[in-house]
């Protein structure tokens, strides 16, 4: 009996070890869970509902070979926007992200005079704030024309500055993530299961293309028979957007005075200053306040994606053109960035978008249940600039009849002609001073037929060198630059004294080295089928620049010879005349950028409005 009693003893306290240990390796699985899903989990909770922005201990906020190198700068205007200066990044997600991430031909569009702390570290300053909610809900949901006017807009989310060693150990310790909906709907579980065998849509050459001579056509039959929907009711100021469109289609001539235009460069001069006057005279937007930092509010004023960022800071401070009351407006804007939409919300190496694109699904359910006014025309006097490559995707359906200003204007890619706005792609070096290095040789000093230098982004430049790389000294055509200042400013030096700067598109249609080649006053010869020239719907591309098909890269050099040297002068002064319309200024200039980028979005929507 003695002996039984021993034997239960023992198994009693080797039961109660193993019931420990069990009990152990439990709370260590939930403690590694909490570490690595986070607001994932707190997601599936009652109040999953108020999702934080992931912080400096979220993965997704350390994708992969993504160094974001970014400043703060001053508030601008005056306004309390503060605005974040990046240098570009090197990215490889395994899911094409962006559209030149070296796009200058030196690695990494790495402005080089930061070049040392942008490669060891992530800098994101002051993108900081208190709320746990993406979006205010303090504010009264309006009903038709009641409209609560109350600002709670600005507040930001902590994002505070690691170094490369704490992304690692965060990537590491995090693992896989889950990221929830902005709202709460749904839990989107991302799949890596994705098979590699199958080329990317970038990768492969278009399956039809769409000419010039096909897009003139569109957007005549767009002005003629717009699809817009009719509003669910009337609105004073359709009726005087309307009462403009007459205006324009029956504008007067230009006066041959008229010094700040120069009419080669437009499809029609007249129309274009009416209607460029009309919007200085009455248009007005309202900025929707709702959605936190660094997602809304945010703008990148530096790199590959400063058109989005420099058209945000000037909108949200501008005093001519915006107003409090929505009832007064003629547009609505939605400030967010597409870039740090994917910067912060895209699981790095998951190859799936679909947490970015609901996101703003319910961002948009969010305004058009709180105002009256995206249902009132199911979206068609609301816009937005985005300038990363996936917006086109992001922004499909529940923003489908929105004006797009999208740098991925991709008419294969739902890019609509005559609605949407084709956004220059602008990469700007030093976001104090976006015209440093302006200007280039006159023809009589440019030397070379025709320059490009550039990395193999997409199956396009790998043809235009095997033509062309080492076959022709009239035909500098590089691939990527080394590192250093030098490489730089040989880049520019190459586009300031060439005649002709070859602009192939990378993985999308679009390219930075478009406005560039403006900007350093050479001659764009576009390779890019498909592609939309940037304010298509009011300038004459075939007047200062040269639009080559892709199948035609292997005749380039013949189709550059043909040019007579009277007509590429005449193209090169145009190109010159034209540059005023493709620069930023920290205080707005008329015709400058953000003007053109306003007056197309004014002037689409105004040959869409109907009456009710």
């Amino acid at each position: 009996m003695e002996i039984i009693r021993s034997e239960l003893r023992k198994h009693s306290r080797s039961g109660k070890r193993k019931w420990a240990i069990l009990v152990g390796i439990v709370a260590l699985t939930h403690i590694l869970l909490l570490l690595s899903y986070g607001d994932a989990l707190r997601y599936l909770l009652p109040d999953g509902r108020r999702l934080k922005l992931p912080n400096e201990n979220n993965a997704l906020m350390t994708p992969s070979r993504n160094t974001l190198a970014v400043n703060v700068s001053e508030d601008s205007a005056g306004s309390g926007i503060h605005v974040l200066e990046t240098n570009g990044y090197v990215s490889d997600f395994g899911l094409r992200n962006d559209s030149e991430d070296d796009e200058e031909g030196f690695v990494g569009n790495v402005d080089f005079e930061s070049f040392e702390d942008a490669k060891d570290s992530i800098i994101i300053k002051e993108v900081a704030g208190s709320s746990d909610s993406l979006f205010p809900t303090e504010k009264t949901v309006m009903q038709n024309e009641i409209v609560s006017t109350s600002n709670n807009g600005h507040q930001v989310q902590n994002v505070s500055v690691q170094s490369q060693k704490n992304v690692k150990s965060s990537m590491s310790s995090a693992g896989s993530s889950i990221v929830g909906s902005a709202f709460g709907n749904s839990s989107l579980l991302v799949s890596k299961k994705v098979s590699k065998k199958k080329k990317m849509r970038c990768d492969l050459p278009p399956k039809s293309v769409t000419t010039m001579d096909e897009m003139n056509r569109i957007l005549a039959r767009h002005r003629r028979t717009s699809r817009a929907m009719r509003p669910r009711w009337s609105s004073r100021r359709d009726e005087e957007i309307l009462t403009a469109r007459k205006e324009i289609e029956n504008a007067p001539p230009v006066a041959t005075s008229e010094r700040q235009l120069y009419p080669p460069i437009f499809r029609n001069v007249s129309m274009f200053k009416r209607s460029y006057e009309l919007m200085e005279r009455i248009l007005k937007v309202y900025v929707y306040k709702e959605g936190n930092r660094p997602i809304f509010h945010t703008p990148i004023l530096k790199g590959l994606y400063a058109s989005e960022g420099w058209f945000m800071k000037l909108m949200e401070g501008n005093k001519q053109y915006t107003v409090k009351d929505p009832r007064k407006a003629h547009l609505y804007y939605m400030p967010f960035s597409a870039r740090m939409l994917e910067y912060t919300l895209y699981v790095r190496n998951s190859h799936n978008r679909t947490n970015l694109r609901q996101f703003l699904e319910e961002y948009t359910e969010h305004i058009s249940s709180k105002y009256p006014f995206f249902n009132r025309t199911d979206g068609a006097d609301h816009f937005l600039v985005a300038c990363h490559d996936w917006a086109p995707y992001e922004t499909r359906h529940h923003m489908e009849h929105c004006i797009k200003a999208l740098c991925n204007a991709d008419v294969t890619a739902g890019f609509k002609i005559g609605r949407d706005i084709s956004l220059p792609e602008t990469y700007v070096r030093a976001a104090k001073n976006p015209l440093r290095d302006l200007g280039g040789k006159p023809p009589s000093q440019r030397r070379t037929l025709a320059f490009y230098a550039g990395s193999m982004h997409g199956y396009l430049r790998q043809i235009l060198l095997q033509h062309w790389k080492d076959k022709d000294p009239d035909m500098k055509i590089f691939g990527r630059m080394p590192f250093g200042v030098a490489s730089k400013m040989n880049y520019i030096e190459q586009m300031k004294s060439s005649k002709y700067c070859i602009c192939p598109k990378g993985y999308e249609v679009n390219s930075p080295r478009v406005v560039e080649s403006i900007f350093y006053e050479c001659v764009p010869v576009i390779i890019s089928d498909n592609f939309v020239p940037p304010f298509f719907e009011v300038l004459d591309w075939s007047a200062f620049s040269v639009i080559v098909a892709e199948k035609d890269i292997p005749r380039l050099k013949d189709i550059l010879l043909s040019i007579p040297e009277e007509k590429y002068v005449k193209m090169q002064m145009a190109v010159r005349k034209a540059q005023r319309h493709f620069l930023w200024h920290a205080k707005p200039e008329k015709y400058d950028l953000f003007h053109m980028v306003l007056h197309s979005i004014w002037y689409n929507r105004v040959f869409q409005a109907k009456r009710r």
